[in-house]
């Protein structure tokens, strides 16, 4: 993917979480890496009414290169591809929304994890996803915890491909924009799920989980 198709890609993707409701307002952004640095939305910018030509274009050390003031989570997207490349490379495109359910799972208990393995789809195509304890929006610090979440799981041989932020939102990551946005999209699916039943869910059991493993290659 060349820069003009990302800064399309964005685009398109912002516009569908908007118009569906996974995102409101000016909340969440959208990153994707190039090999020259990051394209990434802009601060306060709506993602249902994106510019290709706005989206802030940061070098690979964050400096900004062009288009409008990057948004304030930049370092913590960058922090996340540094620390997910390591255990998947390919990762390219990162996104953060305040998705209504997934937030609502962190307004109670504080938890390790934001869900159990509750579906197939959510073990296949999520995995597991570790609940970062508050920080306000931007807090250098957050990203350095989220850094050091992503690296003991992939140590752990468990690598993931989206954390929560408590009382923020998730981040999810990718390999193109398509994709982190259908991994964000079941992540919420499931969460709702969670919300609709609060009692009394039971998991999958290990037996049905390696199934997955072994049939899809699911990361649990």
């Amino acid at each position: 993917m060349n820069e003009t198709q990302a800064r399309e890609e964005i685009c398109r993707v912002g516009k569908s979480l908007f118009d569906r409701g996974y995102v409101h307002a000016t909340a969440g952004n959208v990153s994707v890496r190039l090999n020259d640095g990051f394209l990434i939305t802009p601060t306060d910018a709506c993602l249902g009414f994106l510019d290709p030509a706005q989206l802030a274009k940061v070098d690979l050390q964050g400096q900004q290169v062009s288009g409008a003031r990057a948004s304030k989570t930049l370092a913590l997207h960058q922090r996340i591809y540094e620390s997910a490349r390591h255990f998947d490379p390919g990762t390219r495109c990162v996104i953060h929304t305040h998705s209504t359910h997934c937030v609502a799972l962190t307004l109670h208990n504080e938890q390790s994890e934001l869900l159990p393995p509750l579906t197939p789809y959510f073990v296949m195509k999520v995995g597991h996803v570790p609940v970062i304890p508050y920080h306000r929006p931007g807090d250098p610090a957050a990203a350095e915890v989220v850094a050091q979440t992503i690296g003991r799981y992939g140590e752990q041989g468990k690598p993931i491909r989206a954390v929560m932020l408590s009382r923020l939102g998730p981040n999810v990551w990718q390999d193109s924009p398509m994709a982190a946005m259908a991994t964000l999209e079941e992540l919420e699916e499931t969460a709702r799920l969670a919300v609709l039943k609060p009692q009394g869910i039971e998991p999958l059991t290990e037996a049905q989980i390696e199934e997955l493993r072994q049939s899809f290659g699911a990361r649990w």
